[in-house]
């Protein structure tokens, strides 16, 4: 991973082979990113994907291992206990422009990915909501 700082912008490239939320959790940790934006797109060809039934309180988890485009990352940083806490979610295309997409789980990089986090001064803490089953922003 590489990064430039411009203000409260970080400009981010993630490399072949590294995992996206493992890198982004890293800038946070080195640049004590505590709240802020994330927007990206780049290349994959291992990705986990979830959606969230909420009558079963759990995520429905779907692996893609095939070369898919990323045509859409987006998300928030906020933290929970202490440390960074990513809520991103990913939509992916594939050489027959099928799209899929949903909570990101776990994402390796292809060939590149390209991300714009804009860090935002303040804080915001998660809680876990045992009713709704998420970890909620604490308003």
């Amino acid at each position: 991973m590489k990064y430039k700082k411009i203000e409260n912008h970080y400009i981010v490239r993630i490399d072949k082979g590294e995992e996206v939320i493992a890198k982004i959790t890293e800038l946070c940790l080195k640049e004590n990113i505590t709240l802020g934006s994330i927007t990206g797109i780049g290349a994959t060809n291992n990705v986990t994907i979830g959606l969230y039934d909420t009558e079963a309180k759990k995520y429905n988890k779907n692996t893609l291992l095939e070369p898919l485009e990323i045509t859409s990352l987006t998300g928030n940083i906020s933290t929970m206990d202490g440390k960074p806490y990513l809520h991103l979610h990913i939509t992916v295309g594939n050489k027959d422009n099928i799209v899929y997409g949903g909570h990101l789980n776990e994402c390796f990089i292809s060939a590149t990915c390209e991300l714009h986090i804009l860090k935002i001064d303040g804080e915001m803490d998660r809680y876990f909501d045992p009713e709704i089953g998420l970890n909620l922003y604490k308003i």
